[in-house]
């Protein structure tokens, strides 16, 4: 009877970490300090924004941005085109809006499948490949969309994974600029 109480025990205690994490993963907690800042990363352009070779850098230190992690896979990455559009368009070159994928690029997703994903979607702001997950890890990014406004210092205002509807988005760009 003994094991049993410890196994009861045991899987109580696993149910509650499970639960946890569950938790953290709908929230926008925050692990660790950001007052740092994070580094600005050159990251390839794809699309319409630039040449074969055009880097984006992201985040731009000196001005607020907000930074969204999408895959062409994801469908409610899909549907937060339409909201990042809204904000792009109102923030104009106030803010820096750009749209990072860090899907593997050659083999079952090419540079043109993103290109054209992105027009299908009507992106207009600068979109970007992420090769070597630099900026995807110095975001703590854990899903797809992943949203982060960052301050003019490039330290982390807020972050928030899921979609988030275009008055919230703006919201947060207001919160990042006071």
């Amino acid at each position: 009877m003994i094991v049993r109480r410890r196994e009861l025990i045991a899987g109580g205690a696993a149910l509650a970490t499970l639960g946890g994490a569950g938790a953290l993963a709908v929230t926008d907690w925050q692990p660790g300090s950001d007052d740092g800042g994070v580094e600005p990363v050159e990251l390839a352009a794809i699309s319409g924004q630039g040449e074969e070779g055009d880097t984006v850098t992201v985040p731009e230190r000196g001005r607020v941005s907000l930074v969204e992690l999408f895959a062409t896979s994801c469908d409610v990455c899909s549907r937060q085109m339409a909201p990042l559009g809204r904000v792009a368009e109102r923030v104009g070159d106030d803010v820096q809006v750009v749209s990072v994928t860090n899907e593997p690029l050659g083999g079952t997703v090419t540079r043109a499948d993103v290109a054209d994903w992105w027009t299908a979607h009507e992106g207009t702001w600068p979109v970007a490949h992420d090769a070597d997950l630099d900026l995807t890890s110095a975001l703590n990014a854990v899903s797809v969309p992943y949203t982060v406004v960052l301050d003019a210092e490039n330290r982390v205002d807020w972050r928030h994974s899921g979609y988030a509807d275009h008055a919230t988005l703006l919201a947060r760009l207001e919160e990042a600029r006071a």
